[in-house]
């Protein structure tokens, strides 16, 4: 694990507080009670008043305090976290959700938590619900590209960790897998067992660590030399039926794949019982990024790319408390190994005549 300030860029600046109604009032040119009914929705105020306060409130970045008559930021803070993740229900999420919960409670911090479903609209939404509740740090997960909707919430001295994505056209303090040497492995493992048609199956090409995986396949197959099908490659797979039908499809078609590199833990699911439906999980070789519960336990057992959800909610948790101590600390990556966990789908020699006798 290497944790390092980022090389090109500088410190972060100094906080600038947060905008208040007064400031807003200011701006608009009306009363603080003017700001105040227009934010609370109350009646009372023009169209043209209401439109002024918006418009000086978007202008501010201005977020109402929703706890403003319990909390007074004059140094103090809501002992609390915002956390914003892909999906809570997906093991690799809620693995990093207990973990900046475990760093949080030893410190008697509570942990707010949401999931984006991988959309922009929904992820800036949660970030103002959270920030409007004056959270003390942020970590996401984040669905946005670039992400400098923060920089408001930044300059106010809130710390951000981004988690498994990097940012982009924002400078804060990240927690990342390499990705792309892990993906390169796990397809350098199946051309080592003989295979050359090995499918790519991955996820929303939006996301950049989907992005990161695919190029690692593509690097190990082009390194060793072996064809790229496209037909091989299927991406913006969201969930297990579409990991079971894209498989199905793959191991129907003319020449069919030998073996297959599934790039996320919901993906592997469902290749896994698309293999069995048609009674090929012991003739196709799998390779997972990510492990999953059980895995170790199927017959054969999922060999898996292991990143450490653990290790990386921890680590940003830490990072978020750190900030909070010294808040003029450099931005950060800190770049986290993956390992090979060899169990025995990866293993799998290739048997072209069995697969194109489907």
């Amino acid at each position: 694990m290497s944790t390092a300030p980022r090389r090109d860029e500088a410190p972060a600046p100094r906080a600038r507080p947060r905008a208040t109604m007064r400031d807003v009032a200011a701006l608009a040119g009306v009363s603080i009670k003017t700001v105040s009914r227009v934010v609370n929705g109350e009646t009372g105020v023009s169209v043209a008043m209401s439109e002024r306060v918006k418009a000086a409130a978007l202008e501010l970045s201005f977020q109402p305090d929703l706890i403003a008559g319990n909390l007074r930021r004059t140094g103090r803070r809501s002992r609390s976290l915002g956390l914003v993740l892909a999906s809570v229900d997906n093991p690799f999420c809620a693995s990093i959700h207990r973990a900046v919960e475990d760093v949080a409670h030893s410190r008697a911090v509570a942990v707010f938590s949401a999931s984006t479903d991988e959309s922009p609209e929904r992820e800036r939404a949660l970030v103002a619900a959270f920030t409007a509740r004056r959270v003390d740090g942020l970590i996401i997960s984040t669905a946005c590209a670039p992400q400098d909707y923060l920089q408001p919430e930044v300059d106010a001295g809130t710390p951000i960790v981004l988690v498994d994505r990097p940012p982009v056209n924002l400078t804060v303090d990240t927690v990342l897998v390499d990705n792309t040497a892990g993906a390169r492995g796990a397809t350098a493992h199946l051309l080592r067992r003989g295979h050359r048609r090995i499918a790519f199956l991955g996820d929303l090409t939006t996301i950049a660590t989907a992005r990161d995986r695919r190029n690692g396949y593509l690097l190990a197959m082009r390194t060793a030399g072996a064809p790229v099908d496209p037909a091989l490659v299927v991406e913006n797979l969201r969930s297990v039926d579409d990991a079971f039908e894209a498989v199905q499809r793959l191991l129907r078609a003319p020449e069919p794949p030998t073996a297959l590199f599934t790039s996320q833990n919901l993906v592997t699911i469902g290749a896994i019982r698309a293999l069995r439906s048609l009674g090929l999980h012991h003739d196709v070789a799998v390779v997972g990024f990510d492990d999953f519960d059980l895995a170790d336990l199927l017959d054969p057992a999922v060999t898996v790319v292991a990143q450490d959800p653990v290790a990386i909610g921890r680590t940003a948790a830490e990072r978020v408390f750190a900030r909070l101590e010294e808040p003029h600390l450099p931005p950060a990556e800190t770049l986290l190994p993956t390992r090979l966990v060899v169990r025995g789908s990866g293993e799998i020699m290739p048997r072209p005549a069995i697969v194109s006798a489907l």
